[in-house]
């Protein structure tokens, strides 16, 4: 009882008033982005509303932390765009659950710690990246189709348009600074959705483009062949999607952890996550992540616990229920003003601020991160590119850092104290300090400020030891740490070399 307790937070104390309101609060934040990612995505804003409601529902009961609010996100959806244009919306809900199932595993294999190796440029320009996309994807919401002719508005439509995006931003801007109370998207989409329905004012709106009007999500299984062409057809799709849900899922939780000055559990929120996009697939929502913007709108509320998220996913599925009427003629200007604003806020702008303070190799990161993220649309691939050019870079950056001391003991050994990390990077540099020719018929290498990291520095040990084995001279290693020896142990018949017992000495003590 007491682990089922931990697990659900009954522990904890609830303001039940302070939760319901950011709840309330956090639903009416989620239904603009939530459509407007759908209607992205070319999807039903149907299934925005659906993933808002199960990812919203799944995330809040089984997640790592409370406060946390998660939904139908464009980060994720934005790399399925491709699967769902080309083969059609099954095929869509088969990557989301395999992708579900992934970010399920990394969780139970607790691989969620390795978050924290993504550099902040690589983070710079992963936001970027995406608010670029988010800002882009506004533009085609100033077409409409007629007669099956996709075309820009003109002359008073563009206009009206126009004129009812730029109000939707005064507001969301300016309206925090009169009180925090209500969030700005919402009363700004009010204000709008007042003025055109009161004014009689002929614009775009939701139901141009589809209804959202709707019951309970059923159950169904994704229509597509059950062999491994599908496989190899959703797979890349599934990975990216799961890799990208995770980062912001994750780095979300990180936020929230400095923010409240708690501590989260990044692999149950990794399996909340897989569970929440494999209940997505088979009931018809779109998938998605951790929502950054709509996760401050909770805490700013207030909001410590699970229960204003459970109360936000639910208010949604009533809206899904009852609410269309009016969810249907809701002006897309406003839902296009709340997005360029959301792009807005995603966009890092200290990291413009900074630029001339960073490093060029992390300048040169950041931007690349965010030109694969925006011409590729692939913001997994444009991560993984940045972290291992990031981690190139360091490992470069310490291989320049190798260096040796040279002195003669009283027996006459010729001593080399060696400073800096052994490993693939600074092999080269490290064998281009000894001279078997000249030195003396016992050389001691001193690890105290240094350790053997890889196999390459075992190879290159092997090396320097043959060289002077060569000569007729002995290489003893001096100073080595317990998991170095454990390498070493490790390599045997590889390397062969005298290891003066030095127990009293740890780099790296048990």
């Amino acid at each position: 009882m007491d682990t089922f307790s931990k697990w659900f937070d009954f522990k904890q104390k609830v303001n039940y008033r302070t939760e319901v309101l950011a709840g309330l609060t956090v639903a009416m934040t989620m239904i603009p982005e939530s459509l407007s990612f759908a209607i992205l995505a070319g999807l039903s804003p149907l299934t925005g509303l659906y993933a808002a409601f199960l990812m919203g529902l799944v995330t809040a009961i089984l997640g790592g932390r409370p406060g946390m609010v998660s939904g139908g996100a464009g980060a994720t959806i934005v790399v399925l765009m491709a699967l769902s244009a080309t083969h059609g919306v099954q095929y869509l809900f088969a990557a989301i659950i395999l992708a579900g199932v992934l970010q399920f595993l990394v969780g139970l294999f607790r691989w969620g710690k390795f978050v924290r190796l993504i550099p902040q440029p690589v983070m710079y320009g992963f936001l970027n990246g995406l608010a670029i996309i988010i800002f882009m994807a506004q533009i085609h919401q100033f077409k409409i189709v007629e007669n099956g002719v996709s075309q820009w508005l003109s002359g008073t439509p563009l206009y009206i348009m126009l004129a009812l995006t730029l109000l939707t931003m005064a507001i969301v801007y300016f309206f925090p600074r009169l009180t925090k109370a209500v969030p700005a998207s919402l009363v700004a989409i009010l204000i709008v959705f007042m003025i055109v329905l009161l004014g009689g004012v002929e614009t775009k709106t939701v139901a141009s483009i589809a209804s959202v009007s709707g019951s309970l999500p059923s159950f169904h299984i994704p229509l597509v062949p059950f062999n491994w062409d599908t496989l190899q057809l959703i797979f890349p799709y599934a990975l990216v999607m799961a890799g990208v849900g995770l980062i912001e899922s994750l780095l979300t939780l990180s936020m929230v952890d400095e923010i409240t000055a708690t501590k989260g559990n990044s692999n149950r929120e990794a399996m909340a996550q897989g569970t929440a996009n494999v209940v997505n697939g088979f009931f018809g929502g779109m998938g998605g992540c951790a929502m950054v913007a709509q996760t401050l709108v909770n805490l700013n509320a207030g909001s410590r616990a699970r229960l204003s998220a459970i109360i936000g996913a639910v208010t949604i599925l009533v809206i899904i229920l009852v609410g269309s009427p009016i969810i249907e003629r809701i002006p897309m200007a406003a839902l296009v003003g709340v997005m360029v604003m959301v792009a807005i806020g995603t966009f890092q702008w200290v990291s413009v601020r900074i630029i001339n303070k960073m490093p060029r190799s992390d300048i040169f990161v950041g931007i690349l991160v965010a030109a694969i993220t925006v011409l590729l649309h692939n913001l997994a691939l444009a991560v993984l590119v940045g972290v291992v050019i990031s981690a190139l870079v360091f490992a470069w950056d310490n291989a320049k850092r190798i260096r040796t001391r040279k002195t003669i003991d009283p027996m006459g050994n010729k001593v080399y104290e060696v400073y800096g990390p052994l490993f693939f990077g600074s092999a080269d540099h490290f064998m281009e300090k000894f001279n078997p020719q000249e030195d003396s018929a016992r050389i001691i290498i001193d690890f105290k400020e240094s350790r053997v990291v890889d196999m390459t520095a075992i190879d290159t040990l092997h090396k320097l030891t043959a060289k002077y084995a060569a000569q007729g001279k002995q290489v003893v290693l001096r100073h080595l740490s317990e998991d170095c020896r454990r390498l070493l142990a490790n390599a045997s018949g590889i390397i062969e070399v005298n290891v003066e017992d030095d127990p009293t000495y740890k780099v790296m003590p048990e």
